[in-house]
């Protein structure tokens, strides 16, 4: 699949591949040697994370934020509903490269309206206020969960900055810098990846050489099988565990 791939884009075609991101593991070896032939390939990694529920482990893509950051020239991207994964797609096909789409198994809330903007590099502030303590960085299923744990934070007179961080590779630095610095350069990612190379490991690399707080969340343990929300209450990148970790930073 990937070796088709790469030769269509050889032929000035735009091919799109796509399969669980677990599997892409067994195809690394091709996507390596593609992107060393500066290919103009998209790449989509489907049923990523724990959140992926009772297929358990051996189907969950838990390493694939980390392979493909990895690569040369590569672009990473994850969106966190329909509008936002439509206009991935969209950026993907306009741009020239290597590109890797990561999805969600689980339906998921709509976030945003159909004329938002996304650019690659970018990032979207949605929840933010003048008195923000902390902020949290997420990106895909774990953004949710974000979303949810500030509600209740708020409650407890906690507020806390919500940033999407759609672009992990390159990532909107310029702006997470300056959230984190509004909000007394506390930062704490959250994600449905391994911790070991995913987004929390790219904003640490990023901003804590500028003096930045970076506590991370993500799955650190062997996950087995049972519901989605098990599985992330498990791990600890479940809305719940997000609000016990600010709660300790703050």
């Amino acid at each position: 699949m990937i070796g088709v791939g790469l030769g269509l884009s050889k032929c000035n075609k735009i091919p799109f591949v796509s399969t669980f991101a677990a599997f892409l593991t067994r195809a690394f070896d091709q996507i390596r040697m593609a992107a060393y032939s500066q290919p103009n390939l998209k790449i989509c990694g489907s049923h990523a994370g724990v959140s992926i529920g009772e297929d358990g482990s051996s189907q969950m893509g838990l390493e694939d934020l980390a392979m493909m950051r990895a690569l040369p020239g590569s672009t990473v991207l994850y969106p966190a509903d329909a509008i936002a994964t439509n206009k991935l797609v969209k950026l993907m096909a306009d741009h020239s490269g290597l590109d890797y789409l990561r999805t969600t198994r689980p339906p998921t809330p709509v976030i945003y309206k159909n004329d938002e903007e996304f650019i690659i590099g970018g990032s979207h502030t949605l929840i933010s206020s003048a008195t923000d303590q902390l902020t949290i960085v997420a990106a895909g299923i774990t953004l949710h969960q974000a979303i949810i744990a500030a509600d209740k934070l708020e409650k407890a007179q906690l507020p806390v900055r919500v940033i999407d961080a759609y672009s992990v590779k390159p990532l909107d630095v310029t702006g997470l810098q300056a959230a984190a610095q509004a909000t007394n350069n506390l930062v704490l990612t959250v994600e449905d990846h391994r911790i070991e190379g995913g987004l929390g490991e790219a904003v640490a690399g990023s901003l804590a050489p500028l003096g930045i707080k970076i506590h991370c969340l993500g799955v650190d343990k062997i996950p087995g099988s049972g519901k989605a929300d098990e599985l992330m209450a498990y791990e600890n990148i479940s809305a719940n565990a997000v609000v016990r970790m600010v709660k300790s930073l703050l």
